[in-house]
């Protein structure tokens, strides 16, 4: 009997630790900026700020998403400001390296860490990369359009300067940067990512 109640406990145990390590989230407290450039490029600026969380980390990987080509890609640690050092892997380089869900026909931004992350810590980092992608930001008649799925929960879209929005899918607050420019905020509550499309026309 005393055997038995052992060999439960010990199992017991297994299942918690290995509950625990699952639910370890690999990042937290993410923020997308989409800063639109003139509607005939397609192209659009994304800074993402992100807290890497996985203790002992020395890596972060952030995907390149299918159907977007990506430029002018930078990396900072928030703490100190210094540029940090990465590199574009393929899928399967970036399991080699430690994401073990890396998708293996998605290339991924590589970020070399400023220090392994620590138990119970963060690091935070800021990439800066900017997407060529037709399909999600294109001229429509007189206006110009983004349509994409977004999985981050917290969400800005800055329109180009000299632009007027003029419809939104989702609840948004719409303020005005200093230079002019409107930027439209948004947050997604659910658990899947939520379709966002913006329409915007130029002010006469």
């Amino acid at each position: 009997m005393r055997d038995a109640w052992l060999v439960f406990n010990c199992a017991l145990a297994a299942v918690l630790s290995g509950t625990t390590a699952a639910a370890q989230p690999s990042e937290s407290d993410d923020y997308t900026r989409y800063e639109l450039l003139a509607p005939e490029t397609a192209q659009f600026r994304i800074v993402y700020e992100v807290t890497a969380t996985t203790p002992g980390a020395a890596y972060y990987f952030n995907p390149i998403r299918k159907g977007s080509e990506a430029s002018d890609e930078a990396v900072y640690d928030r703490m100190s400001g210094k540029p940090l050092r990465f590199e574009v892997v393929s899928g399967a380089e970036a399991r080699a390296a430690g994401q073990a869900d890396a998708d293996p026909d998605t290339r991924y931004i590589k970020v070399h860490l400023p220090r392994p992350v620590p138990v119970a810590g963060e690091v935070r980092l800021r990439i800066d990369k900017t997407y060529r992608d037709p399909k999600s930001y294109f001229v429509e008649g007189e206006r110009l359009v983004f349509s994409r799925s977004l999985g981050v929960r917290r969400n800005s879209l800055v329109l180009p300067r000299g632009y007027e929005l003029v419809a939104c899918n989702v609840p948004a607050q719409v303020l005005q940067e200093p230079d002019g420019r409107l930027k439209v905020s948004f947050m997604n509550p659910g658990p899947d990512a939520a379709g966002v499309v913006v329409k915007a026309r130029r002010l006469p």
